[in-house]
């Protein structure tokens, strides 16, 4: 019986490095999606898995993008080591995500995925005029 191939991770820089591998965080309000509503779906930069669909995502006001919901299966929820947060990672590649917070009542679902930009890759939904995204 041969063994799964396993899946090439993506290069990381440093700073990619720093956060999504030994789970830092980048500076509020310095991300590339903190304030980005297009249309598409976010995804793991490490291994590129699916994590959240545009629709999802909302104005927190964090300083990080926040989303109310992720896509089935995508997201591992641990204790984080403060043990006041409940850290978020990729469920595909273990990759730190950022925190999820849960009861304070911003969206319906009452969820906030507070998720560093650096952690993510994002693909634009495809369009009629764009059929590839």
């Amino acid at each position: 019986m041969s063994e799964p191939t396993a899946v090439p991770y993506r290069r990381l820089s440093r700073s990619e490095e720093r956060v999504i591998v030994h789970k830092g965080t980048e500076p509020a309000f310095s991300g590339e999606f903190d304030s980005h509503f297009g249309a598409g779906t976010y995804s793991c930069r490490r291994c590129g898995r699916p994590l959240y669909r545009s629709e999802d995502k909302f104005d927190s006001g964090c300083g990080w993008p926040a989303f109310d919901d992720e896509l089935p299966g995508a997201v591992r929820r641990l204790p984080d080591p403060d043990g006041q947060r409940i850290e978020i990672e990729c469920a595909g590649c273990g990759g730190h995500l950022g925190h999820v917070f849960l009861g304070e009542h911003i969206t319906p679902k009452n969820t906030r995925h507070c998720v560093n930009s650096i952690s993510m890759v994002f693909t634009p939904k495809a369009s009629p005029a764009n059929p590839t995204g």
